[in-house]
């Protein structure tokens, strides 16, 4: 269905791709997202389960299939609130024989139900996010992920218009789609709603005892820290970045820790009511942030090439702010720093941890890449691509 302003974004490649072979396609991700405008986007009729209408109730009472006749692809919007609609399209899904049938979109994951099929040959799903840079105009994505994995370098851009300032204001005011015209000041009033305990361990590898003793001092067990962070993973506002396990030529025992980021870092700004200038003299915080925000631009475009993103470090230190694996083996190891004063130790240390691999048994990276808010875009001497987070694209 056309929709006037329209902001393009990085999945409608991928809901395009499965409409043409799978017979349904879930979009779930947290609230505001863009999953119901995306969704639209590429269907023909639609549903919205949380509309209120009391034709909508109606149905739902005396045959929710009902809900499923419509041109197609049809949109089912928010279709958690009527879990039994996932076995319905299924068996409608088998009974039509034909790809793009039905656009789901999702905000929470509903109780587990075991007579709830997996929805696995007739369902696909795809997690969004809130925008990157790339996607809400502030960036121009002349880097691409998938470029670099395939041996192109990007073309050098020695002074590429980005600065910290600017880019820590780009953070702190967040991708929400129904925000991006709204100042910074407004956009973070409306996502002030979130636990400011977690906000403290964005890209962090602190467990949930840490977790559950940092909780503004009141007393929380460690069990229901994590009841509550599972919570929040059901409503798709917290994402872990697991950790990475190649083959080392040393003998030291690689941490297994997940790091845990919310699925915009803007939601630990809006928490804790930090805004840029704020973070411009708390840069160990901006550092982390900034890292959590790479984190996640990287998670949505390397989803677009078949990628899955890990962290790495060692009990000696050494570590990898981003490691990006693809399904056919090519892996990338990313270090994500504010300033370009700070390029020479990123490579360091990249350079020690690639120096660490047992490329016997691991393949050497495919590339390794230093992600600054203000840099260049180039290619340095030890082949080593650093470029700032604007620049990167799918």
């Amino acid at each position: 269905m056309e929709q006037e302003g329209y902001l393009p974004r990085v999945v409608d490649r991928l809901v395009d791709d499965i409409l043409g072979y799978s017979g349904g396609v879930l979009i779930e991700g947290v609230r505001a997202c863009g999953k119901t405008m995306t969704g639209r986007r590429h269907a023909s009729s639609e549903v919205a389960l949380d509309s209120g209408l009391p034709q909508l109730r109606a149905a739902l009472d005396v045959d929710p299939s009902l809900l499923l006749a419509g041109d197609v692809p049809r949109l089912l919007d928010e279709w958690q609130i009527e879990p039994s609609l996932w076995n319905l399209v299924r068996r409608e899904i088998d009974s039509r024989r034909h790809p793009g049938q039905f656009i789901l979109t999702g905000s929470s994951v509903p109780a587990e139900d075991a007579a709830r099929h997996s929805g696995a040959h007739r369902i696909s799903r795809i997690r969004m996010r809130p925008m990157t840079l790339f996607e809400r105009g502030r960036g121009d994505g002349s880097v691409s992920l998938a470029s670099l994995f395939n041996g192109e370098a990007p073309a050098p851009v020695l002074n590429s218009g980005a600065g910290v300032r600017e880019a820590l204001d780009d953070l702190v005011h967040g991708g929400w789609p129904g925000d991006l015209d709204l100042t910074t000041p407004q956009a973070q009033r409306r996502l002030r709603a979130l636990m400011r305990s977690l906000a403290r361990h964005v890209a962090t590898e602190a467990s949930f005892r840490t977790i559950a003793r940092d909780a503004s001092g009141q007393s929380l067990s460690a069990e229901t820290a994590i009841a509550y962070v599972g919570a929040l993973r059901r409503l798709f506002v917290v994402e872990e970045q697991p950790a990475w396990a190649p083959h080392l030529r040393s003998r030291y025992a690689v941490r297994t820790s997940s790091k845990l980021h919310f699925v915009d870092p803007a939601l630990a700004a809006a928490v804790t009511a930090t805004s840029s200038e704020r973070l411009l003299k708390d840069l160990e915080t901006a550092g982390l942030w900034f890292e959590s925000q790479a984190v996640q631009h990287l998670r949505i475009f390397s989803e677009m090439c078949g990628g899955r993103l890990y962290h790495y470090r060692d009990k000696a230190g050494k570590e990898a702010d981003a490691i990006v694996e693809l399904d056919d083996g090519r892996w990338a190891a990313f270090e994500v720093r504010l300033g370009q004063r700070q390029i020479p130790a990123a490579q360091a240390s990249l350079a020690a941890f690639v120096a660490d691999i047992d490329t016997a048994r691991t393949p050497p990276p495919a590339y390794a890449a230093v992600i600054t808010a203000d840099g260049p875009v180039m290619t340095l001497p030890d082949g080593v691509v650093t470029f700032p987070l604007k620049a990167l694209g799918p």
